[in-house]
């Protein structure tokens, strides 16, 4: 029997007021400039991005993967952040950053900056990254590399598929300036009429349906050609008796951040619907042009899409590297990095070969703890899910819904349960950002089948990952719970690295009882026994935490905090990691994108150690682990260090007791740390500067490649036995 006043989040008694007190009077002995921007902080993230797409020991379509990924990353920056900034500007909120720069000397230095990544992400495709593609075979071709028979093949296709669906827009009296898309493609033309000589101005959209890069007849060779540039050389066929004068591609990126005002509407999705169609018409904040457009074309765009200089990005074709994404498909074993199949976690594996696993009998056995993608996602959560759908014996299932794929199995076995009597509770968040209309179509349709679905609290996000199983047995009511760090999505399970706690303890289910009956009626929030949970208590239970290390260093205890997270913003929590290090305190920070924290500031940081880890899988887990005088103290959960996580969503991380379990997170954090694991360490004027080869240049140990090894091991460790 588990002591669970011990497990009660380790917050004690103390009185909260307090406690606010003594930090404000530590945070008044701390520097001004003890942050970074984190909007340049999100730069220097997809700058290390750039670094995976122009390192030469990578296979060279996943060095292609990563270069579409830099781009998209790219577009929702400013489709939200830098538009996020020039709203505060525009509507006179533009209050001081965190760093004391107004919003205008931010955006200044992002458009600085951007402007510099996106050069290099250009010749890293052109000068690194083609070169290499070309030497394996797989080339990006332009018009005049081909002959005339493959001429009068791509003009056949471009007849047969293109052309019909094609639409030019002529600019004149009778036509006014059309509508540009963001993230679109297009053609600004400019062309003579030949009878009067009169000029005129044309938008053609590139068809985003369409495939980007359309490959040429097999050649031994796997060769493609842009499509724009297939549409650019025939544009005579588009405007017979015209003249082409001009003819350039350029790329609009608007505002498609979406504000709903949840507290004046009283159908949320009816709000947000609208909100969408909206989105498509916000303005602009980035034109993307080809470094050849000439200074009339240019001109013109400029008047009227109503955009500045310092917004225009001038770079060499092609635009839209997001393109790559195709490219990055081929099937080239040899170019991709090599096949990893999931295992499933030992204690779901099947007793007997080609039998069906019983995971409601191995939960029962203990705590399990599954690591994706290493471990299985499909012969994890989707199985718990599937078998809880069927089982006869189980009552009800609760579950929260992030982002989920578009055929997910998960939505198909709430649906099956639903179906066959249960009760069953899907609470969906239909604000996840850019993924609201595929989430307000799954919210429908469990709707239609008999789930009881809700969209959480007024004005909060539900960004937890909350899975509540109830079963009866013997006659009695018995919680199953998974508490993960990543959404239930089977796709991205793949990609992504996350955690997923499976427990029956008791408390862990009366505490998920009372957050699901929060989250769906009119409950108030208290304090939970083995959850810290958003936005009341979440930071200040881990301020709590990162306090008893200072206090402990100050005693001449031994004291350590390692976070391992995806964003670490938070004021109130840096600066309490700044008193611990102060103390003593030995502070591991594992951060994969943006990082206010500074580690130069003497006096301060000194004992403060940041390191970031890229690679084949997006490092996606948040995991909190405190010394806690030899005791420790591990939570793993949903939140990452940012005002939006700790204020405005509901988040929650759940205390891991078993002692296997805590061993595992500690010792793959210090591996993540470790001198001889390669990664990028944050250093003096908030640089990271990547380490991924030691003094004689022998590669360091990639974590991902580690991990993996040690779970085909113990997989065929337990086939053996």
């Amino acid at each position: 029997m588990i002591d669970t006043d011990v497990l009660d989040s380790g917050l004690g008694d103390a009185d909260d007021d307090d406690f606010d007190e003594a930090v404000e009077a530590y945070d008044s002995q701390l520097p001004d400039n003890r942050y970074t921007d984190r909007e340049l902080s999100w730069l220097a993230f997809n700058q290390r991005v750039l670094e995976l797409a122009e390192d030469p020991r990578l296979p060279v379509l996943e060095r292609a993967n990563f270069l579409a990924i830099f781009a998209s990353n790219l577009d929702e920056f400013f489709m939200v952040r830098v538009a996020g900034l020039k709203r505060r500007i525009v509507t006179g909120l533009a209050v001081p950053t965190n760093v004391g720069r107004s919003p205008h000397e931010v955006l200044a230095d992002i458009s600085a900056e951007a402007h510099q990544l996106q050069l290099r992400h250009a010749a890293a495709w052109a000068e690194l990254v083609s070169p290499a593609l070309a030497e394996s075979g797989i080339e990006l071709v332009s018009w005049t590399d081909l002959d005339e028979s493959e001429r009068r093949t791509m003009y056949d296709y471009f007849q047969a598929q293109v052309f019909p669906v094609l639409m030019p827009l002529a600019v004149d009296p009778a036509h006014p300036f059309p509508y540009i898309s963001g993230l679109s493609l297009n053609l600004a033309i400019r062309i003579r009429n030949a009878k009067t000589g009169r000029q005129e101005f044309a938008r053609l959209k590139v068809p985003p349906m369409l495939p980007r890069f359309v490959e040429l007849p097999a050649s031994g060779r796997s060769r493609y050609l842009p499509l724009e540039e297939l549409i650019a050389e025939n544009l005579g066929d588009l405007f017979p008796g015209m003249e082409i004068l001009e003819h350039h591609a350029f790329r609009l990126t608007r505002n498609e951040d979406v504000v709903v005002e949840e507290d004046e509407t009283e159908n949320l999705i009816q709000a947000l619907e609208a909100e969408l169609l909206r989105r498509r018409f916000g303005p602009p904040i980035r034109l993307e042009i080809t470094d050849s457009m000439d200074p009339v074309t240019l001109d013109l765009l400029l008047d009227e899409l109503d955009i500045t200089d310092q917004e225009v990005y001038r770079l060499p074709s092609p635009l839209d590297l997001r393109g790559l994404f195709d490219l990055a498909r081929i099937d080239r074993p040899d170019l991709h990095y090599p096949p990893h199949v999931p295992t499933t976690a030992p204690a779901f594996q099947p007793a007997e070969q080609n039998g069906r696993a019983d995971l409601f009998a191995a939960i029962r056995g203990g705590d399990v703890l599954v690591h994706h993608p290493y471990e299985s996602f499909t012969t994890s959560v989707v199985a718990f899910l599937e078998q809880a759908a069927r089982d006869p014996h189980v009552l009800a299932i609760k579950q929260t819904l992030y982002r989920t794929s578009g055929d997910s199995p998960i939505v198909q076995a709430l649906i099956d349960a639903a179906e066959k009597g249960k009760q069953v509770l899907a609470l969906v968040e239909v604000k996840a950002r850019f993924d609201e209309a595929n989430n307000i179509v799954w919210a429908r349709k469990l709707e239609k089948a008999g789930v009881h679905v809700v969209y959480g609290l007024v004005g909060l996000k539900t960004h937890c990952k909350l899975l509540h199983v109830i079963r009866e047995e013997d006659g009695m009511l018995r919680s199953y719970s998974h508490i993960g760090t990543g959404n239930y999505n089977p796709k991205t399970s793949r990609l992504y690295e996350d955690y997923g706690l499976f427990t029956t303890d008791e408390q862990v289910g009366r505490d998920l009882t009372r957050l699901f009956n929060e989250l769906s009626g009119y409950a108030i929030e208290k304090k939970f026994k083995r959850l810290l949970v958003a936005p009341l208590h979440l930071r200040k239970g881990l301020l709590r935490h990162i306090d008893k290390e200072r206090r402990n260093a100050q005693d001449g205890k031994a004291a350590h905090i390692r976070i391992k997270v995806n964003s670490m913003v938070d004021e109130q929590i840096i600066d309490a990691l700044y008193r611990a290090s102060q103390a003593g305190v030995r502070v591991d920070v594992w951060v994969r994108g943006i990082c206010s924290l500074r580690t130069d500031l003497p006096g301060v940081s000194d004992n403060i150690t940041v390191r970031s880890i890229l690679g084949r899988y997006l490092e996606h887990s948040r995991i909190f682990a405190f010394h806690n005088d030899g005791v420790p103290q591990v939570f793993l959960g949903s939140a990452d260090m940012m005002h939006r996580n700790l204020d405005r969503r509901v988040e929650a991380l759940v205390r891991v007791v078993a002692p296997t379990h805590v061993r595992d997170l500690v010792e793959l954090f210090d591996a993540a740390m470790s001198e001889d694991t390669s990664s990028w360490r944050l250093g003096e004027g908030s640089v990271w500067t990547r380490h991924s080869v030691d003094a004689d240049g022998t590669p360091l140990v990639d974590l991902q490649e580690k991990t993996m090894a040690q779970v085909q091991r113990r997989r065929r460790a337990r086939a053996v036995r």
